[in-house]
């Protein structure tokens, strides 16, 4: 069995209490996932009976089981009786068969019905509902025509695509030169920002990853196929830190002050499906194995929607100090991520692509994942509760390397170092 209770992904005793409110609500998602309610509920229903009538057949045999017992003391005949309770024996064993497939039903059930969205989110069927909440700062302008990121770095000698595809597939790329110390010093630039300033504690986790923690924040099953899966996919190549970093609280029972607990890591972060060909997918857009820094953050129930606002302000801050135009958008319920209750998309601004690019995603996942994992704390009054658990891109790294590309272009075909990458990249002008 996996390691965390597989039927605590939505809260059972809400799909009882309001499964028309639930239904609903799973409807703004779009697709067929609300209809998955009733069959939950006729699981749990067969499953609780299957008990109820457990209980009483074990009374009954222990009763007769006695009456066997002061038979056999006056020397009566009790095999009528041994026939009977070899019988309840029987139908005992049968309802056990029988509630363990009623829960395996009931737990592959759930484990495909995403989570609710907060009821403040706007309702929409696809990305083009999403609000945009807020700018920074205003697009560039050019006494020039720019230059997409590709022509950039390949005039410049910063990555090779060919090389890449040469040694892996399509999807992959070799940084080179200063292209890979620009890399480098971007890692460097976001760890430090993140733990000096804002208070994150830096990990280091294992890019590998079982089972049980794909399961616990939600990737498996239903993103199964998009993952590097090793040994029959009884692990996987990480897909993003925050399947490690998430886990190491799994399974745990904090202590109400331990909470808030905020957590940064860099992974190179690892998935099969890169998009298809064109312009929205060009170059470093969409690549198989990228890098990443994560920001993981584990709160009280009460304040996880306050600390939503404050980490997507510091996924903010790492484009503010960059000096890159973004915008900030608020996913609708048919654009949320399977695990969310409430995202927040940010977007930077590529002038030589002309488009904005997600750059973050920060979601707030309320007790989804904690469920799936078994994560809680114990409260003032000594009871056990799911923690709510957040994460960000603090950031991606593709994106955010395109971005400053394309924006710090110059027209002798160098490229202006922002003045917060310096002490990183040791030089104000690559070119």
């Amino acid at each position: 069995m996996l390691g965390y209770n597989p039927r605590a992904m939505l809260d059972i005793r809400q799909l009882r209490e309001d499964p028309e409110g639930i239904k609903t609500r799973l409807q703004t998602r779009g697709g067929e996932s609300w209809r998955l309610v009733d069959d939950v509920l006729a699981f749990d229903e067969r499953r609780r009976a299957g008990e109820t009538e457990k209980q009483t057949l074990q009374g009954d045999r222990n009763r007769l089981s006695k009456e066997i017992g002061a038979m056999k003391k006056e020397g009566k005949d009790s095999g009528e009786l041994e026939g009977t309770v070899r019988g309840i024996g029987e139908r005992i064993k049968a309802i056990g068969e029988e509630a363990d497939a009623a829960e395996a039903g009931q737990t592959g059930t759930l484990l495909q019905i995403p989570n609710l969205p907060h009821a403040a989110c706007p309702v929409g069927s696809d990305e083009t509902a999403n609000p945009v909440v807020r700018e920074w700062g205003t697009k560039p302008a050019f006494a020039f025509e720019p230059k997409d990121h590709v022509e950039i770095g390949t005039r410049l000698g910063l990555f090779d695509f060919e090389t890449g595809t040469k040694i892996s597939s399509g999807g992959f790329v070799v940084f080179t030169g200063v292209g890979a110390r620009l890399e480098r010093a971007l890692i460097q630039f976001l760890l430090d920002l993140h733990t000096e300033f804002h208070g994150y504690t830096e990990v280091a986790p294992p890019h590998i990853i079982n089972r049980d923690c794909m399961f616990g924040t939600g990737q498996l099953p239903k993103f199964e196929d998009d993952m590097y899966g090793l040994e029959e996919n009884a692990f996987f190549l990480a897909p993003t830190a925050e399947v490690p970093v998430t886990n190491l609280y799994r399974e745990m029972i904090l202590k109400e002050s331990d909470l808030p607990i905020k957590v940064t890591a860099y992974t190179p972060c690892f998935r099969r499906e890169a998009g298809s060909a064109g312009r929205e997918s060009r170059g470093l857009i969409r690549m198989h194995q990228f890098d990443k820094v994560e920001l993981v953050n584990i709160v009280h129930p009460d304040q996880s929607f306050a600390q939503l606002e404050t980490l997507t302000a510091e996924a903010e801050a790492v484009l503010q100090r960059l000096g890159l135009h973004y915008r900030t958008i608020e996913l609708c319920t048919g654009d949320l991520g399977f695990s969310s209750a409430k995202t927040y998309d940010i977007e930077v601004w590529a002038p030589g692509h002309g488009a904005y690019l997600e750059v973050s995603s920060c979601s707030n996942f309320v007790d989804y994942q904690a469920r799936r994992m078994r994560l809680r704390f114990k409260d003032a009054d000594g009871n056990n509760r799911f923690c709510h658990t957040l994460n960000g891109s603090g950031t991606a790294l593709p994106r955010l390397y395109v971005a400053l590309l394309e924006t710090f272009q110059q027209a002798d075909g160098t490229v202006r170092v922002p003045e917060a990458l310096v002490p990183y990249l040791k030089r104000e002008v690559i070119g």
